[in-house]
């Protein structure tokens, strides 16, 4: 009898853990602005269901998902998927500490709340039109 474990089989492209490598990392533009953070993550291949069966091949990553997800957080729930915006996984440049992208920020829709408030309030504050010294 043969105790020994088979080994995994190999896949092509980077294996993931989702929580420990993705989900809560900042996401930073090619200039280094931040632009979002991963609230969730869009798979390909995935359906969970009462008769879940484990697939010949993994989920595969399509998509990160970021938005205003602290309420649904500290309250309980999911956000609305509508809520979220999507960033495709081919634009996506390095998984490290941080998730970088190579794309600008402003391509995004993430960003537009901070983008107004620079430019409608802190714009507005003396001082807040240029970077501190």
């Amino acid at each position: 009898m043969n105790d020994r474990l088979e080994p995994a089989p190999l896949y092509p492209g980077r294996v993931l853990d989702a929580q420990l490598h993705l989900l809560d990392r900042q996401i930073i533009d090619s200039e280094g602005t931040p632009v979002s953070t991963v609230d969730d993550l869009e798979l390909e291949g995935a359906e969970l269901g009462e008769d879940f069966e484990v697939t010949a091949t993994p989920p595969r990553l399509t998509a990160l998902l970021s938005g205003n997800a602290l309420a649904t957080r500290m309250f309980g729930g999911r956000p609305p998927t509508s809520r979220l915006k999507r960033i495709d996984i081919g634009v996506v440049s390095e998984v490290n500490v941080v998730v970088r992208i190579a794309a600008l920020a402003d391509r995004f829709d993430n960003t537009w709340v901070e983008r107004w408030l620079r430019d409608h309030v802190i714009a507005r504050i003396p001082g807040g039109r240029h970077d501190p010294r």
